[in-house]
């Protein structure tokens, strides 16, 4: 996912851990220099539409605008958790 908007600086990625490992996603979430936010995540389908919806929605301070989605193929289990990437 790309997330477009207020996304840096309102820790978002703080904000998209905590959802993940809520809803046991796994995978990472990194600022990029442009000022979007990317989101890797891996789970079940259900797991992974659950955690697009809190994307799109962000914490207090963010204001999303825009969550470009992109399915790619991962190896199964290829995470143990979900981290915060600098």
């Amino acid at each position: 996912m790309l997330i477009s908007g207020r996304v840096q600086g309102v820790f978002y990625r703080v904000y998209a851990r905590e959802q993940a490992e809520r809803l046991g996603v796994r995978g990472w979430v990194r600022n990029l220099a442009d000022g979007r936010v990317e989101v890797l995540a891996e789970g079940t389908p259900e797991q992974v539409v659950l955690m697009l919806g809190c994307c799109r929605e962000g914490p207090p301070y963010a204001r999303v605008q825009d969550v470009q989605v992109r399915e790619e193929s991962v190896r199964e289990g290829e995470f143990s958790a979900f981290e915060i990437v600098y």
